[in-house]
């Protein structure tokens, strides 16, 4: 697996343990708003061929709150 195919992976495992964890009864909410937004910002971009050609992630429905 390449170096940064690597790093996205975990980056992603790691989000998805912080979200089972922040459903955990007793979970440190303090400890999940600190590592949830620099664990978000430091995932890097998706490897080359994650999405297909021409996808936009920007390029979608407008949501609540969104801007």
């Amino acid at each position: 697996m390449c170096p940064d195919c690597e790093d996205f992976a975990r980056t992603v495992l790691l989000l998805g343990q912080l979200a089972l964890y922040a459903d955990a009864s007793g979970a440190d909410q303090g400890f999940i708003d600190a590592v949830g937004p620099s664990l978000a910002a430091s995932l890097p971009e998706p490897p080359a061929g994650t999405f297909p050609p021409g996808y936009d992630p920007a390029d979608g429905p407008d949501y609540p709150g969104g801007s």
